[in-house]
């Protein structure tokens, strides 16, 4: 074959097959990314540690791409073990198969790649990527999601003069494998022993600033137990957005960021030309750790002076009324078609009540965690696979109560079944003396209430905020409190809705959420993508023919 026919037929032959893939328009750009995970030496709090690095980087590089990108990343596993790549938030519409969880995804095998075929459709906003498996996220393996309004859609503030990341987190100075052996012999992990920013213990980021400017911080919590708190030396934060959702511009001097959660804030630089603190502490621990990274002033005449600046510690009011306080920007622009403020999602009637209650138990002499007395285990095969073979055996899309049975806690592949296009109401209880972080997959839904005591279907619906509360994917629930969000199930999808606690996650406080629709159509959902890893009991079956 002549070489310019056959340049023409290979490039036509792979844009039919990524076209195929993520049924996108043609106007939606590519982005191609190769990553490579390996183990690698790092020492994020002066003790040697195995990491996991991608492309030799801890945190792993940021991605950084505009609504409707679509993202080609080709994962290469050069661990001796399989591993998974999850994208925090990002909402993979109509495309559970890439969510990059057990339940939907076979693990890569050890020095073998998959490609993830991923589109940020209707999004925006401030995420990040981790590593599902195996306490991997105790190793490292994560980084920064970032997704840009594309340039026609106005965003409710002035362009910063610079857009920063941090990825906060308790850290572990044990191994990942010895955090996890700890976890297989049924016991809890210890107190955390430090706190990390992008990596780095006491002062060991700089953060450079022009004085009188504004600057982007995109502020998540990639840690494993604890929510944190952040401040900024002599400075303010003005909160703009939640995990895709422009907020009103309410000042704060401290914001709490739990588990899970990523919130971005404008940072003027509007003090004396100096150096400052950038502290991070946990929040509802004893003791109280900090770590602190630095605000450098381009023409500062000096170090940060005094100590870093305190923030709360146990209390829960305080959270509890910053947490009630963040609201929607009804005015502000979203990647959606429409301003945001149009979606009246209070004047929609709910079809379903659905209560999430989590426990901690011991079952067979090993600490466990369970959602309405349901402790989950995986199964042989992933759950979306087993659905799309119809694998008998595997799951059953109803064995997890969607009622708090206060009852001993068992073991159970845990799947709760759910229709498409249902409107619906989760009320998640908490019975114990522990803040608990929420994340649902695959969807963004409002956070219509919350507050302390038993939820009552009369007397608390009264307190919720149905006129402009933020949408978002992750959130808390408070000792001995409640809160309530409304869902709109409108991505046909197989969905992980867990805690963000890893300790609870890898014991059992999670399940999934099988939204469904008989259609069987490329418009409700996306085909089995043909490069799908297959293993468990459909190993050696079919995808798609090229």
């Amino acid at each position: 074959m002549h070489s310019k026919t056959l340049t023409l037929f290979l490039l036509l032959f792979f844009s039919s097959f990524f076209f195929s893939s993520i049924h996108v328009e043609a106007d939606d750009p590519y982005r191609f990314l190769t990553w490579n995970v390996t183990y690698g030496f790092i020492y994020p709090l002066g003790v040697q540690q195995q990491g996991i690095l991608i492309n030799g980087q801890f945190p792993g590089p940021q991605i950084e791409c505009q609504t409707n990108d679509n993202l080609i990343i080709n994962v290469f596993n050069s661990l001796n073990e399989p591993f998974l790549i999850s994208w925090n938030g990002i909402q993979q519409r109509r495309n559970s198969w890439q969510d990059g969880v057990y339940g939907t995804t076979c693990p890569i095998p050890p020095g073998k790649n998959f490609t993830y075929m991923l589109q940020v459709k209707d999004q925006i906003g401030s995420y990040y990527y981790f590593p599902f498996l195996a306490m991997h996220k105790a190793a490292g393996g994560f980084g920064g999601f970032k997704i840009l309004s594309r340039p026609m859609i106005p965003v409710p503030f002035p362009p910063p003069a610079g857009d920063f990341t941090i990825l906060a987190g308790d850290w572990f100075k044990a191994n990942h494998t010895d955090l996890r052996a700890t976890l297989d012999g049924g016991h809890s992990l210890p107190f955390p022993d430090g706190v990390l920013i992008n990596g780095r213990g006491w002062n060991g980021n700089t953060f450079t600033v022009q004085q009188g400017k504004t600057y982007r911080f995109r502020i998540s919590n990639i840690g494993l137990t604890t929510c944190l708190n952040i401040r900024f030396q002599g400075h303010k934060m003005k909160l703009v957005e939640v995990e895709g959702s422009h907020t009103l511009q309410n000042t704060y001097s401290s914001l709490d960021v739990c588990l899970g959660q990523s919130y971005s804030v404008l940072v003027t630089a509007d003090q004396p030309p100096l150096d400052y603190y950038i502290a991070v502490s946990t929040r509802f621990t004893n003791p109280v750790l900090t770590t602190t990274a630095i605000l450098h002033y381009s023409n500062s005449a000096g170090r940060p002076s005094g100590s870093p600046p305190g923030g709360p510690t146990v209390e829960i009011d305080f959270s509890l009324n910053q947490a009630r306080s963040i609201r929607w920007n009804l005015t502000a622009s979203g990647p959606r078609p429409n301003p945001q403020g149009s979606y009246h999602y209070g004047m929609i009637n709910t079809t379903r009540t659905i209560r999430l209650a989590n426990s901690a138990a011991t079952i067979n002499g090993k600490q466990r965690y369970a959602v309405n007395s349901v402790s989950f285990i995986p199964a042989d095969t992933p759950l979306k696979l087993a659905d799309y073979y119809k694998i008998s055996g595997v799951f059953w899309a109803g064995s997890i109560p969607d009622r708090p049975t206060f009852g001993g806690a068992y073991l159970q592949t845990s799947v709760m079944g759910a229709n498409y296009r249902e409107y619906i109401e989760i009320v998640f209880e908490n019975y114990e003396n522990t803040v608990q972080s929420w994340h649902i997959d695959g969807y963004s839904f409002f956070v219509v209430g919350m507050d302390g005591g038993q939820w009552s279907s009369t007397k608390s619906r009264k307190s919720y905020n149905l006129r402009d509360t933020v949408a978002r994917c992750s959130f808390q629930v408070y000792p001995k409190s409640w809160t309530a969000i409304y869902m709109a199930l409108d991505n046909v999808g197989m969905w992980n809705i867990r805690s963000e606690n890893w300790e609870r996650q890898y014991l059992g406080q999670q399940f999934y959420l099988r939204v469904y629709t008989p259609s069987n159509s490329w418009r409700d959902e996306y085909p089995i993508p043909r490069n799908a890893l297959l293993c468990g009991r459909a190993a050696g079956r079919k995808t798609r023919p090229l």
